[in-house]
């Protein structure tokens, strides 16, 4: 079922967002539900696991005080040798 939503916006949000919907092809509708497809997707998935990285966890063992962001600091430097 397809129904009617109002939208309040500033107009020159609604410009651009005509403007971008013309270059893509699609109606400002079609961009907008999207979009909501998009975020409320995340939400719903956010804090699921798949299989795949399920199995991963707790393959690798790493001491209680690794600094997994000074690990990768370093791992750069090396590779761009600042």
């Amino acid at each position: 079922m397809v129904t009617k939503l109002t939208l309040t916006m500033e107009d020159s949000v609604i410009s651009s967002a005509k403007k971008y919907a013309l270059k893509q092809g699609k109606s400002l509708s079609d961009i907008v539900e999207t979009y909501l497809i998009a975020i409320t997707s995340i939400d719903e998935n956010r804090g699921k696991i798949s299989p795949e990285i399920r199995k991963l966890m707790g393959v690798i063992k790493l001491p209680k005080d690794f600094d997994y962001k000074e690990s990768l600091r370093a791992s750069i430097l090396k590779k761009y040798g600042k």
